[in-house]
């Protein structure tokens, strides 16, 4: 992946959601209307705030109806206040 071209300020973090799986343990595959808005994702980019305890590439679980979205060359980007993180993943 290239490198960002945005820089998040204060205590915000720029995210790359994960998409989920596209069909279910059963087999059947989901319309993309059917499927659930993603809850975990990829830290793309950090805020200046030295109170942020997350890095660049962790993988975090965030708040449902958190942030704002938005797409950049194509690929989709949540940006959200670093508080609507709410674990990061091993």
């Amino acid at each position: 992946m290239s490198e960002v071209k945005i820089q998040p300020l204060g205590t915000r973090v720029l995210i790359r959601p994960l998409e989920q799986e596209g069909k279910t343990a059963s087999g059947l595959f989901l319309p993309e209307t059917a499927k659930e808005k993603p809850q975990m994702g990829k830290v793309v980019a950090i805020g200046d705030d030295e109170s942020i305890k997350l890095k660049a590439d962790d993988k975090v679980l965030f708040a449902k109806y958190s942030g704002t979205e938005f797409k950049m060359d194509g690929v989709e980007y949540l940006l959200l206040e670093a508080n609507d993180v709410l674990a990061r993943l091993n």
